[in-house]
Formats: structure tokens, sequence, C-alpha cells
């Protein structure tokens, strides 16, 4: 699975990643010029849209509008939540967009899940933090979460990608699916998903969203485990 984040600031780096074939995620920004036309686009394209939630970072890093800080108590996390779906309607499920703070702490990631569980939308852990709380508050709430498997663009040349993608192949062999995360300010990154797609399929792989498999799946319970 490929899911693409931080569409939101322009709509012609979000435009390649719409015309790939196959199944693709994209995950939107909130609070940007281009939040709600870039979500608009995602749905009309057939792809899989996610709000790309914004989190706080450890090192003061600035996460953007719309960010659920640690320091927020559960209303407000709440109210944050909502507000940004509704910027984009549709949305799937829900990936962060930094949050490497808030991802480590219990009570901001139990008020995230329960109140994703109410909308009906999926978590996503983009791990940006090695010590991430999210899948074990999860499993303490007897809730299906999702993790990144690999970055695909942490050096952006097409060298690197190929790497990752055939590192998170191999995950797939082992695991029966990978999820990938790249990003749609990546020049060379939807040239070439677009140029390996042919060649994944001849070797067997297929695409697909988390969507897909949950529904594939029968509600088996080690989905996200």
């Amino acid at each position: 699975m490929f899911v693409i984040d931080d569409a939101g600031h322009n709509e012609w780096q979000l435009k390649p990643f719409l015309e790939l074939p196959g199944p693709v995620t994209i995950a939107v920004l909130p609070g940007l010029p281009f939040t709600t036309s870039s979500a608009e686009s995602v749905r009309n394209a057939g792809k899989e849209l996610l709000l790309h939630q914004p989190m706080e970072a450890l090192a003061g890093l600035d996460p953007g509008p719309g960010a659920i800080r640690a320091d927020m108590d559960d209303a407000t996390i709440r109210r944050v939540l909502r507000n940004n779906l509704a910027q984009v309607p549709g949305a799937a499920g829900v990936n962060n967009h930094m949050g490497s703070r808030a991802t480590s702490d219990i009570r901001v990631m139990s008020t995230v899940l329960d109140e994703l569980s109410t909308a009906g939308v999926y978590f996503l852990d983009s791990l940006t933090i090695s010590d991430s709380v999210v899948h074990s508050v999860a499993s303490l709430m007897r809730q299906s979460i999702w993790e990144r498997s690999v970055f695909l663009d942490n050096t952006p040349d097409r060298a690197s990608m190929l790497h990752y993608i055939a590192e998170g192949t191999k995950i797939a062999e082992k695991r029966g699916y990978a999820i990938m995360i790249g990003h749609v300010w990546s020049a060379e990154l939807a040239q070439t998903l677009a140029d390996l797609y042919p060649q994944l399929m001849e070797q067997g792989f297929s695409l697909s969203t988390i969507s897909r498999i949950m529904m594939d799946s029968d509600d088996d319970d080690d989905i996200g485990d």
C-alpha cells in the first residue's frame, strides 16, 4: 500500500499521484489553502482519502494548523479532530503528521483513538518515533490500528526510493502487506511509482488500501497488530 502524505499546500504536486494506476491513499493536511480542493480531487480520482492530522513534535517543530498538542485537554483534542475531519469529508482514516511527542503520550492517544472509533475511521501510525505508544494503547482499548512499514523518500532520490520500495515488498512477502509512506513534494516519487507499477504486478504484488484489507479481512482480530 502506498500512502502519500502532505497534500493540501497546492494542486500541482498532488496531480501526478492522482494519475497513478491502481489504488493509492492520499493524506491531506487541514487548514491549508488547498485542503478542500485537494480532498475533493482525491475523492474524484477514486483514491483513498486520509486526514493527515498534525500533532505535536519533539524539539519544538511546528506541525502546522489544526495540530493536536500534548497540553490540550480531552475535549479540545476531540474538537480539533472533528473540525479537521470536517475539512476532508469522506476520509477513511487518519494518520499523524509529525507527532513524535503526541504519539508518545498515553492520554492523548487514548482520546484520539476513542474519538476516531466514534467517527468510524481508522488510525495509521506514521511511526515518527520508535517508542510510540499507539499500538499498546490500541491493544488496551481492543482497537485495531495500522503502522507504517517504510518511508520511501527520507532521501528523495530515485535510487533510495527504489531501495525502500524493495524493502517494502520484502515485508509484504512475509506479512501479506506493507504500508509505504511517501510525500507529494518528492519530485521523482510519482514517476518512480508509475514506472514500477507494471513490474510489481508481474512479480505478483497487488496494490490495495487499508479500507479494502479491512473489508476483506472479515474483521480478523490480528489485522493491525
